[in-house]
């Protein structure tokens, strides 16, 4: 049988896309491992029945911290820890989509002649892979800008995997769980993975205008429910949402985001019209902000900065973006942003064949 080691964590963006590519490997004929830390992926991916193995790994700062000192020592025993696993699993190959867990990882299947494919959904590619980029047979990435940026001959535009359980969503069973008995158009808000306290902020200060006209849902991010806004009608909101959640995006005709790339690259698929407030430089590499120009220059989005963020212009992009939703969707529709799956496991088996 053929073996696959999948790696990445850290945050949910690095796990869901290695989750989308699990049926479809398995269907291949792959035996499927994943190596990451004692992080969000190992709960994910034990849910899924898949051998997890947890490995020693240091973050990657581009900041001070004390922690820098102590680390690399991490780092350095996850390394010797995943040139073990190499060894004891006889992987075919390693799929790697990011975040810090994956340097030892794809470091320790270069060292084993090992090939190495990764993942970069970001615009630019983030520290991680960009320490993995040498040792890597194959880049796929997201957007056709992202290509000139990499090694020639070696990166491929492919998208993002994306669940196929997304596609599968039931507007009446959505309106059902969050209780709306009207028929007004539906928003849905996506603050990331851990929520936005800004957009949380902002949409509780507009909250009552925006209900006039709109439904709203309100995934806010663990611990950062607003209680004062419970009760109000046509208002849900929910820290965390997994099961339900390709009916939320089904029952939404627009969703207000945070611009990661996984979370924009599922509004694509979905043909969602969307705004997009990306994380300003104060709060990252401005990686964010690049994802979201794209999307905005490709027609798929409307771009609000948090900079320009206030309850009178989150009022005014929505009430724009409903209104344009057809232009949106027309847009989406024709992008080339697709069928990722196919794409990234035909490469995949290309490179195992080829070994």
């Amino acid at each position: 049988m053929k073996k696959i080691i999948l790696t990445g964590g850290g945050t949910a963006g690095h796990v869901t896309p290695n989750i989308a590519l699990i049926p479809h490997l398995k269907e291949l004929g792959y035996e499927i491992h994943y190596v990451g830390s004692n992080n969000i992926e190992k709960r994910l991916i034990e849910e899924l029945g898949i051998p997890f193995h947890c490995i020693s790994s240091g973050k990657l700062r581009r900041y001070f911290s004390l922690k820098n000192f102590t680390d690399p020592v991490k780092v350095q025993h996850g390394y010797h820890q995943s040139r073990r696993l190499m060894k004891k699993i006889k992987p075919d190959i390693v799929f790697s989509k990011g975040g810090f867990v994956s340097v030892p990882v794809t470091t320790a299947a270069a060292k084993k002649k090992i090939p190495v494919i990764l993942h970069e959904s970001d615009m630019t590619p983030g520290l991680a892979n960009r320490i993995a980029l040498k040792k890597a047979n194959i880049i796929c990435c997201n957007f056709p800008e992202t290509k000139n940026k990499l090694p020639e001959g070696k990166a491929v535009v492919t998208g993002t995997p994306i669940r196929g359980e997304l596609f599968t969503g039931d507007r009446e069973a959505a309106k059902k769980f969050c209780g709306f008995t009207d028929d007004k158009p539906v928003i849905l808000f996506i603050g990331g993975s851990t929520g936005s306290q800004i957009i949380n902020e902002t949409l509780s200060k507009c909250l009552d205008e925006l209900l006039k006209t709109y439904n709203i849902i309100h995934l806010c991010g663990k611990g950062k429910t607003i209680p004062e806004n419970n009760g109000k009608k046509g208002y849900v909101q929910y820290e965390y949402i997994k099961n339900e959640l390709a009916d939320l995006f089904a029952l939404a005709d627009v969703a207000v985001s945070r611009a990661g790339a996984n979370a924009i690259c599922e509004l694509l698929a979905l043909r969602k019209p969307n705004i997009l407030i990306p994380l300003s430089l104060a709060a990252s590499r401005g990686d964010q902000i690049l994802n979201a120009k794209s999307f905005e220059k490709s027609g798929y989005s409307k771009l609000l900065q948090e900079e320009d963020l206030t309850p009178e212009s989150l009022t005014a992009a929505i009430n724009e973006t409903f209104r344009d939703r057809e232009k949106y969707i027309d847009a989406m529709s024709k992008s080339q942003q697709s069928d990722a799956i196919n794409k990234i496991t035909s490469l995949i088996e290309k490179l195992v064949n080829s070994k």
